[in-house]
C-alpha cells in the first residue's frame, strides 16, 4: 500500500481493501485500515469512490466507495459547490437504481448517502425531497424490477428519519429539518399503508414496511397520524414471520413522548392490546418466550408511557385496570427469571409509575383510585414474592454462574419494588407478610418449603432495610419467629441474616430482644458460605445496640477470633467503644496479640509475596478496628448518647496504648518494606484511621509518629506519607503544644518534595504532587503562619503548584486551582506571599490562561475562573498590566483568536470583581472560542 494519500487511483485503493480483508498479517491490516481511513476523507475521494461502484468488483470495495460518498457528503457538506448538488443528487439516485437488485449492504449505504444529501438540502434548496424519492422508484422502467425498486424505495425512506437522528445539522437546522420530514409523512404514510394492506404483498415488502414505520414513528409524528400503521401493526402481530418488525413498530410508536396528547387515539389501541391477551396464554402455555417477550414490551409501552393520561379518563377506568392486570400476567409469567423466561423484569418500572401517578392526584381522586388499586397491589406483593423464590436446590445447582448474578440483580429489583409499594401500602403490607410467615412456620400438616419462607423474609428485609419500622406492631413477633425457622439452607440463612441486620435500629430501642438473634448470628459467624451476611449483620449491631451489648461483650470476641474478615473487626470496635477501658484493654489483648505475634514472626522473615499478603492483611486488621473503636464517642447521634449511660474514660485511649506497644514493631516492619508502596500505605492507614477516630485523644502519640513519618518520607517519599502528614496538620496545627513536631514535619515533608519535584526525578510518583499540594493548602488553610516560616521556601512552593496546574491528572490541577484561592487572599496578611505573587503571578496568570486556552480539560475551567477571579479581588492593579502583556503575544492563548476577541476577554474579566458564577461563564465562552467549538452543536449543552 502506498504511504500517501495525494491522488490514489482505485487500483490502489482496492489493492489496500484486499490487504485490510485478506491479509494474514496484523500489522498490515493495521496499515491498510489507517490509509484508507485517510483516503476515505480526501478530496480524491470524491472522483474514486464512483470508479469502485462499477460493476465487476467484490461488494467489499464496492461497499467502501458508497461510505467513503457518504462521510465526504455528511462530514464535508461545505466543500461542495451548490451548482454540483442537482448532479450529485441524479449520480445517486442512478447507483440506487442500479444496485436495488445487487448487494444489499452496498444499497443501504447508498440509501444512507442520499438521506444525508437531503438532510442538508432541506427545505430550500430540495423542498420536496421525500415526494421526489417516491416519485423516481414508482416510475416504470429503470434497470431494476417493481419489487426491486419497491425494497430499495423503502430502504431509502427507512434510512432517512436514521440518519436524521445522527446528523450533525447545527441545532437550527435540525428543528427545521424535523419540521419538514414530519410533514412528509402524509406522503410516506398512505404508502406504506397501502403496501402493509395489500393481499398479494411479499411477507419480506410488509416486514420493511414495518421497520419504515418505526423508523418514521421516532421522529415525534403526532400519534393520530400514525393511527392507521398502528392499527395495521397490530394486526400483523398474527403473522410470525411480521411479528417482531410489528413488536418494534408498535413500541416505538407508542414510547413517543408526545403521544399521551392524543388521549382518543390511545383509548383505540387499549382493546386492541387486550386482544393480545390469547396470543399471550397460549405463547406462555407453549414456551414461546420470544412471543411473550414481544406482547409484554407492547402492553407495557402503553401502559408504561401513558398511565396518567389514561387514569384522567375516568369514564374508561374498567379498560385500563384491564390493561393493568394483563401487565400483572406478564410480572407473573410462570418459569425462574432468566433461566425460563425474561419477561417479567420489563414490568417493574411501570409498578412506579402507575403508583406515582395515583399518589400525585389530588386528595378526593387519589382516594378513589386506591380504592381500587391497593388490592392490584397486595396482589402485586404475592406476585413478586413468588417471582423472587429460589428454584430447587437441584435446579439451582444446574444454573451457570451468570444466570445466578441475573437472578441475584432480579431479586434486588423485585426488593426496590417492594420497598416503593410500602409508600401505598403502610403498615398493612408488613401485617400482611408477618401473618403469611406466622402461618407457615406454624402449620401442623405439610412443613413450608424453604423458598417460600425466604421469600416472605426477603419481603420483610426489602422494607425494613430502608424504612423506619420502630413503629411497627408486627416486628416483636417476626423476632419472636425467627429462631422457629428451619434454617437448612444457606441462602435462606443469608436472608435471615440480612432481615436481623436490617432491624439493628429496632432492636437498640428493645434490647431485651436481642438475646432472641445473637445466638444465631453468632452461630453462622462459624459457617464461611454465611461470612458476608453474618459479619455485615454482626457489625450492624455492634453499631447500632453497642451500649446493650457488654454482656455479650466476652462472647462475641471469643467467637470472632476465628474469623480473619476486616468487616469483623469493624463491628467489634464498635462493640468495644462501650465497655470500660479495663475491659477493652482485657479484650483488646486476647484479640490482637496473635496477630501481633504473627507480624513479629513476618517482620524477621526474608521479604517475599508471601509474607508480603499477611503482613498487608494483619495492618488491614488493626486498621479496621482502630477505625470504629472510639471510647469518646465523636460519632455517636447526641440524642442517642445523652440517653445512654457512657463510660467514664479515665487515663490514656486504649487504641493509643496498643499502638505505643506495637510502634517499635511497626517501625521494624517498615525498615524492611519502605521500597514497597503497598505495605507503606498500609502502615500509615493505621495511623490516619485512628487519628480520624480520636481526633485530640490522639495527642500522646504525635511526636513519635511525626519522628517516624520524617524518616520514612527522607528515605523513600511516598504518597500515603503526605496524606498522613495533611491529616496531622488539620487536627494538630491548632494546638500549641503540638505545633513544634508537627511544623517540623510539614517543613521537611514540603522542602523535600519541592526539591525532587525541581529536579525533575521520573520516578517520582505523581501522586506525592497530589498529595503535596493538597498538604500544602490544608497548612494554608489551617495553620498560615507556617508560610512564614524561613525554612519554607514560598517561591518553590507557589511554582510546584504552577506546574501541577499543567498535570495530565484532573484531581492535581483542581488540588492546584484550590491552593491559589487560598494562596492569593493571603497577599496582604503574609509579606513572603504577597512577595512572591508581586514576582511571579505574571507566569500564574500565563499558566492559567495556557489551561483555558485548550491545554487543560474543559471540565476544570470552572477551576481555572476562580483562580482569575482571585487575581482581580486581590491583586487587580498587577492583574491589568499583566492581562495587557500576555494577551499580546501572537497565537496566546490560541491561534484561533483574534486580537478583539482576547482584548473583549481582558476587558470582561478585570470589570467582574463580585459575581464569580459570571466569572466562570466568561471563561467557558473563552474557552471555547480557544478550541474552536463556539457555536457548535457539540457544545450546545455545555
Amino acid at each position: 500500500v502506498v504511504s500517501s494519500v495525494c491522488a490514489p487511483p482505485p487500483v490502489v485503493v482496492s489493492s489496500a481493501l484486499h490487504q485490510l480483508y485478506y491479509d494474514p498479517n496484523i500489522e498490515n491490516k493495521n496499515l491498510a485500515q489507517k490509509w484508507l481511513m485517510q483516503a476515505q476523507v480526501s478530496p480524491q475521494a470524491w472522483h474514486f469512490s464512483w470508479q469502485l461502484l462499477n460493476g465487476g468488483k467484490v461488494p467489499e470495495i464496492q461497499y467502501f466507495g458508497a461510505s467513503a460518498l457518504h462521510i465526504k457528503i455528511s462530514r464535508y457538506w461545505g466543500d461542495i459547490p451548490a451548482e454540483q448538488y442537482e448532479s450529485l443528487k441524479t449520480q445517486l439516485f442512478a447507483q440506487i437504481s442500479a444496485f436495488a437488485s445487487g448487494s444489499k449492504i452496498v444499497l443501504t449505504r447508498l440509501c444512507v448517502a442520499l438521506a444525508s444529501l437531503a438532510l442538508n438540502m432541506m427545505p430550500d434548496t430540495w423542498p420536496h425531497a421525500v415526494p421526489d424519492m417516491v416519485r423516481v422508484f414508482q416510475a416504470e422502467g429503470g434497470q431494476a424490477d417493481c419489487s426491486a425498486r419497491c425494497l430499495a424505495l423503502l430502504e431509502l425512506l427507512t434510512v432517512l428519519p436514521e440518519e436524521f437522528q445522527t446528523s450533525r445539522l447545527p441545532p437550527y437546522r435540525k428543528g427545521q429539518v424535523r419540521s419538514c420530514l414530519a410533514q412528509e409523512c402524509a406522503c410516506v404514510f398512505p404508502l406504506l399503508r397501502q403496501l402493509l394492506q395489500q393481499s398479494d404483498s411479499p411477507g419480506f415488502v410488509k416486514q420493511k414496511v414495518l421497520k419504515c414505520f418505526s423508523s418514521w414513528a421516532q421522529l415525534g409524528i403526532p400519534l393520530m397520524e400514525c393511527e392507521g400503521l398502528t392499527l395495521a401493526a397490530f394486526s400483523a402481530l398474527r403473522d410470525p414471520e411480521l411479528f417482531d418488525s410489528a413488536v418494534e413498530s408498535l413500541v416505538n410508536t407508542i414510547s413517543q413522548p408526545d403521544a399521551q396528547r392524543y388521549v382518543n387515539t390511545l383509548l383505540k389501541l387499549i382493546p386492541h392490546a387486550l386482544a393480545l391477551q390469547e396470543q399471550l396464554q397460549q405463547a406462555v402455555q407453549n414456551g414461546d418466550i420470544e412471543t411473550s417477550h414481544g406482547i409484554c414490551r407492547i402492553v407495557v409501552a402503553l401502559g408504561e408511557n401513558h398511565s396518567r393520561a389514561l387514569l384522567d379518563q375516568v369514564d374508561h377506568w374498567q379498560s385500563f385496570l384491564a390493561l393493568v392486570n394483563m401487565i400483572m400476567f406478564c410480572t407473573g409469567i410462570p418459569g425462574h427469571y432468566p433461566v425460563n423466561e425474561t419477561t417479567s423484569s420489563l414490568t417493574l418500572t411501570f409498578w412506579y409509575t402507575l403508583q406515582d401517578d395515583i399518589l400525585s392526584f389530588e386528595a378526593d381522586k387519589q382516594a378513589v383510585y386506591l380504592q381500587v388499586y391497593r388490592p392490584v397491589y397486595f396482589q402485586l406483593v404475592d406476585v413478586l414474592l413468588q417471582k423472587a423464590q429460589f428454584p430447587t436446590d437441584e435446579e439451582y445447582a444446574t444454573w451457570s454462574s451468570d444466570e445466578k448474578e441475573q437472578f441475584r440483580i432480579y431479586r434486588v429489583d423485585i426488593s426496590d419494588t417492594l420497598m416503593y409499594v410500602y409508600e401505598m401500602l403502610g403498615a398493612e403490607l408488613l401485617s400482611n407478610l408477618y401473618e403469611k410467615l406466622g402461618r407457615l412456620l406454624t402449620a401442623s400438616e405439610q412443613p413450608a418449603s424453604w423458598q417460600h419462607t425466604e421469600a416472605l423474609l426477603y419481603g420483610f428485609q426489602s422494607i425494613a432495610e430502608t424504612i423506619d419500622v420502630n413503629y411497627s406492631d408486627v416486628v416483636p413477633g417476626l423476632i419472636g419467629l425467627i429462631p422457629r425457622i428451619n434454617i437448612n439452607n444457606v441462602q435462606l440463612a443469608d436472608t435471615v441474616m440480612f432481615t436481623i441486620g436490617a432491624l439493628a435500629e429496632w432492636l437498640a430501642d428493645h434490647p431485651v430482644m436481642i438475646s432472641k438473634v445473637l445466638p444465631l448470628v453468632l452461630h453462622a459467624l462459624g459457617n464461611p458460605e454465611l461470612s458476608i451476611s453474618s459479619v455485615s449483620t454482626l457489625k450492624k449491631i455492634c453499631r447500632e445496640c453497642k451500649y446493650d451489648l457488654p454482656q455479650y461483650a466476652a462472647n462475641i470476641v471469643a467467637v470472632s477470633q476465628t474469623s480473619q474478615c476486616m468487616w469483623l473487626m469493624q463491628a467489634l470496635g464498635f462493640l468495644l467503644s462501650a465497655l470500660q477501658v479495663e475491659e477493652i484493654l482485657s479484650n483488646l489483648h486476647s484479640l490482637i496479640t496473635p496477630y501481633i505475634q504473627q507480624l513479629e514472626k513476618l517482620a524477621d522473615e526474608t521479604p517475599n509475596p508471601s509474607n508480603k499478603l499477611a503482613i498487608i492483611h494483619i495492618l488491614g486488621l488493626l486498621s479496621n478496628l482502630f477505625t470504629t473503636l472510639d471510647i469518646s464517642h465523636h460519632d455517636d447521634d447526641h440524642e442517642a448518647t445523652e440517653v445512654k449511660k457512657l463510660p467514664v474514660v479515665q487515663g490514656p485511649n486504649p487504641v493509643v496504648l496498643v499502638l505505643q506497644q506495637v510502634f517499635q514493631l511497626i517501625r521494624k516492619v517498615l525498615s524492611t518494606w519502605l521500597n514497597d508502596a503497598q505495605v507503606v500505605e498500609a502502615v500509615c492507614a493505621i495511623f490516619e484511621k485512628s487519628v480520624k477516630t480520636l481526633l485530640d485523644d490522639f495527642a500522646p502519640m504525635v511526636p513519635q509518629l511525626c519522628e517516624m513519618l520524617g524518616q520514612m518520607y527522607s528515605t523513600i517519599p511516598q504518597a500515603s506519607a503526605i496524606d498522613l502528614t495533611r491529616q496531622m496538620v488539620h487536627i494538630f496545627a491548632h494546638e500549641p503544644a503540638h505545633f513544634p513536631p508537627i511544623k517540623s514535619l510539614f517543613l521537611l515533608v514540603t522542602s523535600l518534595t519541592l526539591s525532587l519535584f525541581q529536579q525533575g526525578h521520573s520516578d517520582y510518583p505523581g501522586l506525592c504532587v497530589y498529595a503535596c499540594v493538597c498538604s500544602t493548602f490544608q497548612a494554608l488553610k489551617r495553620k498560615p503562619c507556617l508560610f512564614l516560616s524561613s525554612e519554607l521556601d514560598v517561591k518553590a512552593v507557589f511554582h510546584c503548584a504552577v506546574l501541577s496546574l499543567k498535570f495530565p491528572e484532573t484531581p492535581t490541577v483542581r488540588a492546584s486551582c484550590a491552593f491559589f484561592t487560598e494562596f492569593l487572599p493571603r497577599c496582604a496578611e503574609l509579606p513572603p506571599v504577597g512577595q512572591v505573587v508581586h514576582e511571579d503571578g505574571k507566569i500564574l496568570l500565563q499558566a492559567t490562561l495556557e489551561g483555558v486556552g485548550g491545554q487543560a480539560s474543559r471540565n476544570v475551567m470552572d477551576n481555572f475562573a476562580d483562580i482569575l477571579f482571585c487575581l482581580n479581588k486581590n491583586c487587580f492593579s498587577y492583574l491589568v498590566a499583566w492581562l495587557k502583556e500576555v494577551l499580546q503575544q501572537d497565537g496566546f492563548p490560541s491561534p484561533r483568536l483574534t486580537q478583539a476577541q482576547k482584548d473583549n476577554f481582558s476587558q470582561q474579566i478585570v470589570r467582574e470583581r463580585v459575581n464569580k458564577r459570571r466569572v466562570r461563564d466568561m471563561v467557558k465562552e473563552f474557552t471555547l472560542l480557544c478550541r474552536g467549538l463556539h457555536g457548535t452543536e457539540y457544545t450546545a449543552d455545555y
